[in-house]
């Protein structure tokens, strides 16, 4: 939706939130929330034994819920990851859509559990207090994420912006904004020193001033942050006018940057190359302990992923081979990190001689060369399975940028800016880009999918990747293979 909220009433600065303050803010009421769904469960239990058993609730607390049982609130927060994007939470129908899916993760986990495992007993799995917990989590988490979309996405609790420079930059920066919903601020105008762009609309703002006017602007409007959107060298003006803003505690940032916190993505169509240095190479470094640890995190995961390639090895072979014929499985050439190719290995799921012409072609939305079998295998990720046999072999990652074969490859360093730079590091199974954005089709999504890899190579850390692993689940829940 692109509506601009109604002239608020300013809040003083430290109620004005900024999008990782909003964050914090809904894991905050979440625990809370999930606290009290903790409390009402373990009642909830003791009701239900109580009449049987003869004991008072403080032993009923010591002798009966099992420890992982307080554990419950932080597990629920890590079903809950994908509900701590602010673009989804400030959206009521997507919230409960996404309590839903949590609760039935949840739900499907501990039933896998109850029904698989008999040592431990099943009394350490106590049907009554999940039941409980899982209903007050979500009833509570609904009614605290109901009482945050009323209140905080209002324009009472955004900071007040005004971007500094009206043109190609300002204006991309000015659609990110417009483009969201809620709107991450309530935004008073731009300012530019063109005097052709002076008092002009520009997407339905208005263009305030130049450097003189900032100052004003500040005062009478209640700026809390100015957001600097200009690509070129600043004007010795504009520069003395932005300075004296942040002596007077104003906060300055430049557009890349805002364009990487509300999106979480890199603005790929508005940087140049001393940005690609100053970020791939003085930024984006990582310690040889990050790098220790997601080697082993993929040894250990590409463990896991092999198991249970062996587990359902016979069942998915048997459908292919029956559907399909031979080969059960599909090799295909792939660039990992550095350029270097290597053999992708995955289930097959596209008919025999898909490419007879020998030209690389996109996978689309039910691409008419799958098979039956193969749209299944596709639509859930199965036929990801045997890429965990790459990851062993250190060619590829648990996480990382989707890996490209070298004709696309090659296209697409023609026709999409700062292409290349995504094979600073190896492909990955999943990753930030898969989890965001999922296939691409056109050259402009590409574009925007690259942008999430940027933003991955530049930030990655470990707990970005476990980030990551936490959100891959909700992609195959939702089905968003192709």
């Amino acid at each position: 939706m692109n509506i601009q909220p109604v002239e608020p009433i300013p809040l003083t600065v430290r109620w004005q939130l900024r999008p990782r303050e909003r964050q914090t803010l809904l894991v905050i009421g979440d625990l809370l929330a999930t606290g009290i769904a903790l409390l009402v469960a373990l009642f909830f239990w003791y009701q239900g034994e109580a009449y049987l058993q003869k004991f008072g609730f403080q032993e009923f607390l010591r002798t009966r819920p099992p420890i992982w049982f307080y554990a419950l609130p932080f597990i629920w927060l890590v079903l809950m990851v994908e509900l701590y994007d602010i673009k989804v939470a400030g959206e009521w129908r997507r919230t409960v859509n996404g309590v839903l899916t949590a609760a039935g993760i949840g739900l499907v986990i501990y039933l896998t559990l109850y029904f698989v495992y008999t040592d431990p007993p099943r009394s350490l799995l106590p049907r009554r207090g999940v039941a409980g917990f899982l209903v007050g989590a979500s009833l509570f988490t609904l009614l605290w994420r109901m009482m945050y979309i009323r209140i905080f996405t209002t324009p009472y609790f955004m900071r007040r912006v005004v971007i500094v420079g009206a043109g190609r930059s300002g204006q991309a920066l000015l659609r990110v904004i417009k483009g969201l919903w809620p709107p991450p601020f309530y935004l008073v105008g731009l300012l530019d020193d063109d005097p052709q762009k002076q008092g002009q609309l520009i997407e339905d703002y208005p263009v305030l001033g130049g450097s003189q006017a900032l100052e004003k602007v500040i005062q009478e409007r209640h700026v809390s942050d100015v957001l600097v959107a200009i690509s070129g060298e600043i004007s010795q003006p504009m520069f003395e006018a932005l300075l004296a803003a942040q002596e007077k505690g104003i906060e300055i940032t430049r557009m890349p940057v805002m364009y990487e916190e509300l999106l979480q993505r890199v603005p790929i169509q508005y940087l140049d190359a001393t940005w690609l240095i100053r970020s791939f190479v003085d930024e984006a470094r990582v310690s040889g302990f990050y790098a220790l640890s997601k080697r082993l995190l993929d040894i250990f995961g590409g463990l896991v992923g092999v198991f249970f390639l062996l587990v359902l090895f016979p069942l998915i072979a048997l459908a292919i081979f029956l559907d399909d014929g031979r080969p059960i499985f599909y090799t295909q050439e792939r660039l990992g990190r550095g350029g270097r190719p290597y053999r992708i290995i995955k289930f097959r799921t596209m008919r025999r001689n898909a490419e007879a012409n020998g030209r690389a072609q996109w996978a689309t939305e039910n691409d008419d060369r799958a098979t039956r079998v193969g749209r299944i295998l596709r639509k859930t990720h199965l036929d990801e399975l045997p890429q965990f046999i790459n990851v062993l072999r250190g060619e590829m990652s648990l996480i990382g940028p989707r890996a490209e074969r070298p004709e696309l490859i090659a296209y697409f360093e023609k026709h999409v800016p700062f292409y290349r730079t995504r094979m600073l590091v190896k492909p990955g199974i999943t990753g930030w880009a898969q989890v965001n954005y999922g296939y691409t089709s056109t050259i402009e999504e590409t574009g925007i999918k690259l942008e999430y890899d940027l933003y991955y190579i530049k930030h990655r850390t470990l707990w970005m990747d476990l980030i990551i692993l936490m959100r891959t689940p909700w992609t195959i829940v939702g089905l968003r293979g192709r």
